[in-house]
């Protein structure tokens, strides 16, 4: 191993950086040009727009990968030589062998695979740290019979760093068993089961550049969906993309996938289980069908002074054949209310009575004909029928179903009363909580679109185009006349005049309010999008009904689902196996991969997860880690009313003592208040919070507060305790309460005797 070779690398890479220049400025002079076209040629509107957004996504790309363009070079044997970065680069004829291999080509693959016992044709593969646009240095790992083992420097390099608060991507590092994951094939899902620590967000992140890499033209249409389980994770792992030049993506909690609905109510545990439980499908549907009732008496309308009666059989005969088309509510609506209106139409006809020679009715088919148009458009008619039949949307149908006991015991009668009692709210409550989303979603499903509210709304566009062309014309037409004044007869015949150059139609269209929104910006504004590949983050915490709305979301069911079922706190989660959640969906056609390499933990900390772990699952093997600290966790037993102080004072201490990264004091939710209070004076980087904002994140410094606590708060406490205890890259510490031990393994911890001084 050397690392010599920097002076060489740097000349390489500022040659780099120059095409680089060359070529943002390229594509921004085009996107310049396109934006300025006036369509008037052969290029019509609509495809310059698709042009412009294919040009300012490649500048962005370009952009993104300002830092740390170039991160390896490899020698072949037979004297070739590659470099390897976040994106591709050619030369300036763009048609030689290219500058710069994107790490995601088949080219660049030896890069993460080669291994002293199979080298893959490498003879040296070089690391290259880079600080903007500057080499900061350089390690060699050879290949040959002779050659010496080189460790794994710039792993370890990157996994020592210090944390900023955001995840950066892995790029430069990226591992075997990772790299088999990230290159896997893009179609069907996928399930990268992963204890923490073992990369697989990194993972899961990459794999989404990879496939938009190899399947652009698809997915920059249809969209990549990233699914994480709170805002502050998807605020952690929001660069990685940008950094891999890939922007283009939709990044989204469950909460935040019904289009014009912001989920911010924090509701009781026990109703977010509830509601996330697969029963309230039924429960949803149940409280459809209830809205689609029959009168007991029947329905009575006054028609030209005449009141025909539709008996309770006649009523249900319209409503049976209505639900048998099985359209949704809202559609399924014009049904009924013309089966109603044809029924009431015979009870008319029956009061003109039939001809006594041949008992025919005295009304002839024309006759029937104006009494069923009058009845169709009678005011009193529609009234009627929207009464028992009426037109939902999804908040008014779940609004109404959780105000009301009686419909909540009508919809859900295998619920028992005191978790129906849980599903209560008052009809005025202000907002949504993330567990009604998917309910949402399910009612808009069963419900569909009022066809009636459409056809109005297409109606006034249609105005509103026809208004536009209007106007168009006029202004054609004044041109027109105005050219006209200014010519002869003779010469008149020989100029172009405007109707020569676009018509009214091609005008009103020009001038007609464009979407310049992303695919992505779409997808978020369109409860009915379809995505080409869906990740799914720390899935475990998914219940039963996100799941349905996930699925809905990905017909072609391509998916990348990243988690551990050991980490699942959440009560309505993932339960005991991926099969389980899997099954309703896909059946088996699903894949696993597992990690089984823990890059974030020290040695010292994977030993106490590895004992928490063993509670929850004996049967599972905890991951080897790749490092160790030298530094062993430590424990302090204070009285209970001093957990919150003592803590706070600890995390002050060790910011004083790790000048750089972050520091997380993470506690039982009932602590978190008195918490908040103390800490105002800790520096930003100190982050106190509960164990359900911590998943997924991590940190240099953690200390547990209360680990007991942690346990005892929910059913699934130990696996909150286990991710608490699995956030930390450099040292561990447990304050618990000294009135007794904190639970096993934490009492084999060393005591901390002197705050600080260890």
């Amino acid at each position: 191993m050397s690392t010599g070779g920097a002076r060489g690398e740097q000349e390489y890479i500022s040659r780099l950086y120059g095409r680089l220049d060359e070529l943002r400025t390229e594509a921004r002079q085009r996107l310049d040009q396109v934006l300025a076209t006036t369509g008037l040629g052969h290029q019509g509107l609509a495809e310059r727009d698709v042009a412009a957004a294919e040009l300012a996504a490649r500048t962005a790309r370009l952009d993104s990968v300002e830092n740390g363009l170039c991160f390896g070079r490899l020698d072949l044997r037979g004297d070739e030589r590659r470099y390897i970065g976040r994106i591709g680069i050619l030369d300036h004829t763009g048609e030689f062998e290219p500058l710069l291999i994107d790490w995601r080509a088949p080219a660049a693959r030896p890069f993460y695979v080669a291994t002293a016992h199979s080298p893959d044709n490498v003879q040296l593969r070089r690391h290259i740290r880079t600080s903007g646009r500057t080499v900061t240095g350089v390690v060699d790992e050879e290949f040959g019979a002779t050659a010496e083992p080189a460790g794994d420097t710039a792993l370890l390099a990157a996994v020592n760093a210090a944390r900023t608060g955001r995840m950066s991507d892995i790029v430069a590092t990226i591992q075997r068993e990772q790299d088999d994951i990230i290159r896997s094939p893009g179609t069907g899902v996928l399930v990268v089961q992963g204890a923490p620590g073992t990369g697989k967000t990194a993972v899961a992140l990459h794999r989404a550049a990879y496939l938009l890499y190899t399947q652009r033209e698809r997915l920059s249409r249809s969209v990549v969906l990233i699914v994480g389980p709170n805002p502050a994770f998807l605020r952690y792992i929001g660069e990685v993309l940008p950094s891999l030049g890939e922007t283009g993506v939709l990044l989204a909690t469950v909460g935040e996938l019904y289009p014009g609905v912001r989920a911010m109510v924090t509701e009781p545990p026990a109703t977010a289980e509830l509601k996330g439980r697969a029963a309230m499908a039924e429960v949803v549907a149940a409280a459809v069908r209830d809205r689609q009732r029959v009168p007991e008496e029947g329905l009575e309308i006054e028609h030209e002074g005449a009141l025909p009666r539709l008996d309770a059989a006649a009523c249900r005969r319209a409503r049976d054949l209505a639900r048998e088309t099985g359209l949704p509510h809202n559609q399924a609506a014009e049904v009924f209310h013309g089966l109603i209106v044809d029924a009431l139409a015979r009870r008319v006809a029956d009061r003109f009575g039939t001809d006594v020679i041949d008992g025919s009715s005295l009304l002839t088919d024309a006759d029937l004909e104006t009494i069923r148009g009058e009845l169709a458009t009678a005011p009193e008619v529609a009234s009627a029928v929207a009464a028992l039949w009426p037109p939902l949307t999804p908040q008014r149908l779940l609004t109404d179903l959780f105000a009301s006991p009686e419909r909540l015991a009508a919809a859900a009668p295998a619920f028992t009363a005191a978790e129906r009692a849980l599903l209560l709210r008052p009809a005025h409550h202000s907002g949504w909580s993330p567990a009604d989303v998917p309910l949402l979603d399910e009612a808009a499903e069963l419900l569909g679109a009022d066809e009636r509210a459409a056809r109005s709304a297409e109606a006034a566009r249609q105005a509103e185009r026809e208004e536009q062309l209007a106007f168009a014309q006029e202004a054609l037409d004044i041109a027109y006349g105005s050219r006209a004044t200014d010519f002869d007869d003779g010469d008149e015949a020989e100029r172009l005049s405007a109707f020569d150059l676009v018509d009214a139609e091609e005008l009103a269209e020009r001038h007609a309010e464009a979407d310049h929104r992303t695919p992505a910006e779409r997808a978020a504004a369109d409860r009915t999008w379809a995505f080409g590949h869906i990740v799914v983050d720390e899935a475990q915490e998914l219940t039963a009904m996100a799941w349905r709305l996930l699925m809905r979301r990905c017909p072609a069911r391509s998916m990348t689902i990243v988690g551990d079922i050991a980490q699942t706190g959440d009560p309505g989660g993932a339960a005991s196996s991926w099969g389980r959640v899997l099954a309703p969906h896909v059946g088996d056609r699903w894949r696993q991969a597992e990690l089984s390499v823990n890059y974030r933990l020290p040695a010292e900390i994977a030993a106490v997860a590895a004992g928490v772990l063993r509670r929850i699952d004996p049967a599972r093997r905890a991951p080897r880690a790749v490092r160790a600290t030298s530094v062993e966790p430590w424990r302090h037993a204070v009285p209970r009313g001093r957990l919150a102080a003592e803590a706070v004072e600890l995390a002050a201490r060790e910011c004083a003592r790790t000048p750089e990264g972050r520091v997380a004091v993470i506690a039982p939710e009932e602590l978190l208040p008195a918490l908040a209070g103390r800490s105002a004076g800790l520096p930003d980087r100190v982050d106190v919070l509960g164990v359900r904002r911590a998943k997924g994140l991590e940190f240099d410094v953690v200390i547990v507060v209360d680990p007991g606590g942690i346990e005892s708060a929910s059913p699934r406490g130990l696996n909150d305790l286990y991710v608490a205890l699995t956030r930390a890259t450099q040292r561990l510490g447990v304050v618990h309460a000294s009135d007794g031990p904190p639970p096993p393994p934490l009492p084999d911890l060393r005591p901390l005797q002197r705050p600080g001084a260890e």
